[in-house]
């Protein structure tokens, strides 16, 4: 039918917002006019006016069309909510979707979605295994600072078990505390007790 014979409804349950009608443009150019606009009798969109609005912004003249007769004006709005709600129902299944982006070996340029979110998702598992065996490891300069903490802390011990009183604050060899041994986090300044 030609769009110029459609009829928008005074009210529509779904606002399209100006990035879902982008997203429909995109859907349009790579695809076509993928399912049909639905109206009753009287030309009445009942289901598709984003459809409608995307074709006729992008300059269409006309569009594949399913007439719906015979509904009462009950029966009208029912589907026009009907429509909009059930779609909105589902959720995506991960694992497959993961799958078929995989499958797509980086072509991701996909209506309704970022592709770059999209990319993030399907990163290439070397990458992620790569970044998973990095987690928790340490530079080398930190392993440095963590060496000579540890020396400096050897050093001390020993300098007090040494000690010429043969004790600490006046105490007996014998009474003397037992020293423990300790690095110093690089990162957070606690002690780590060995």
């Amino acid at each position: 039918m030609k769009l110029s014979d459609l009829v928008k409804p005074e009210r529509n349950v779904r606002i399209h917002t100006e990035q879902q009608i982008k997203e429909f443009e995109r859907s349009v150019k790579m695809f076509g006019q993928i399912r049909p606009i639905v109206v009753d009798e009287g030309n009445m969109i009942l289901a598709g006016n984003g459809l409608y609005d995307t074709l006729v912004k992008m300059g269409f003249e006309t569009a594949e069309v399913y007439k719906y007769g015979n509904l009462t004006e009950n029966q009208k709005r029912k589907l026009m909510i009907a429509d909009n709600k059930i779609f909105s129902l589902g959720i995506e299944n991960i694992d497959t979707l993961n799958a078929f982006l995989e499958e797509l070996q980086g072509d991701l340029d996909i209506p309704g979605f970022d592709e770059e979110i999209l990319r993030q998702m399907v990163s290439d598992a070397d990458e992620i295994t790569e970044k998973i065996s990095e987690y928790g490891t340490l530079a080398e300069s930190e392993i440095t600072n963590i060496r000579e903490n540890a020396a400096r802390q050897e050093q001390r011990t020993a300098e007090a078990q040494h000690d010429p009183d043969g004790g600490t604050d006046g105490e007996a060899p014998d009474e003397a505390a037992e020293v423990r041994k300790f690095v110093v986090c690089p990162k957070c300044g606690e002690k780590i007790w060995l």
